[in-house]
């Protein structure tokens, strides 16, 4: 046995995993993002909310007008711009996980008993499906948050009322295709209750599947928040959103354009790393290619 062999990861899914270009580099950098967020109170250089006229629209430290205390500068307000990016990366990943968790409830749910029982209950549940895909997410989604009120969580509450259908037909199809396999024909023939077929016996044998459906519906909530925060019907300030400093920033785009470049940039970089590291466990969990 060689060292290179004796090193190699005995694992086939990990080792799949560490020779991902999509889920090493996305992961990595989502990795980065997720303790920025968490660690926001210890990185960020100011408070976020703190104001102060007299050193508004600072530039950042590669101007000659910059100031070392504020290293990207502050906004139209005088709050320091790095402190508000870093304190950014909670709302989008915060709505992420938030919407997520509401979306994939309903979808998984109504999934699993489209897939399990078929006929009228398939039908109804199909029906739906198809009377959600043919609503406009954005215009349902301005409508309702601005009747309810722009709030963190109403924010959360509509966007996971509206993003739930992915959820549900790739877990009716998966469901499907595991209500005929021989362990849970099994299992009905000894007696076993239906929830425990559905949640301990066929939910745990589609994870790899309802993941890769997380992690590129994630970037569709973050991009969806920030463009409703963009518009005003999203976080309301003073809360620190990347979509919401865009929206801040666009009155001096030609004079200072850098408002809008460093949170748009965070928040590309931030979906392109979601959607990399999707598309790798894509790769990894579905069938093997040559």
């Amino acid at each position: 046995m060689t060292a290179r062999s004796a090193k190699a990861p005995s694992n086939p899914v990990l080792r799949r995993i560490l020779t991902n270009s999509g889920v090493s580099i996305g992961g990595g950098v989502l990795i980065l993002f997720v303790l920025m967020a968490m660690l926001a109170p210890l990185l960020a250089p100011h408070d976020p909310f703190a104001q102060d006229l007299t050193r508004r629209l600072l530039p950042p430290f590669w101007h000659d007008r910059s100031v070392s205390e504020h290293l990207l500068g502050t906004d139209h307000l005088g709050r320091d711009y790095l402190s508000r990016l870093i304190f950014g990366a909670q709302v989008s990943l915060g709505v992420g996980l938030g919407v997520i968790m509401v979306a994939g409830a309903i979808g998984v749910t109504l999934g699993l008993l489209a897939g399990y029982f078929g006929g009228r209950v398939d039908m109804f549940i199909s029906f739906i499906i198809a009377t959600r895909l043919s609503l406009p997410i954005v215009l349902v989604a301005l409508a309702a948050v601005a009747v309810g009120g722009a709030s963190l969580r109403t924010l959360i509450i509509v966007m996971g009322l509206l993003l739930w259908d992915q959820f549900a037909v790739v877990t009716r199809a998966a469901t499907q295709s595991l209500r005929s396999q021989e362990f849970i024909v099994g299992l009905r023939a000894i007696g076993a209750s239906t929830p425990r077929i559905l949640f301990l016996e066929i939910l745990p044998n589609m994870r790899s599947t309802i993941l890769v459906v997380v992690t590129l519906e994630v970037a569709n909530v973050i991009l969806l928040e920030a463009a409703l925060s963009f518009l005003g019907l999203g976080v309301r300030p003073p809360t620190p959103s990347w979509g919401l400093m865009i929206a801040e920033g666009r009155d001096n785009i030609l004079f200072d354009p850098w408002l809008i470049a460093l949170p748009g940039s965070l928040l590309c970089l931030l979906v392109l790393a979601v959607n990399l590291f999707g598309d790798g466990m894509r790769d990894i969990t579905g069938p093997k290619r040559k």
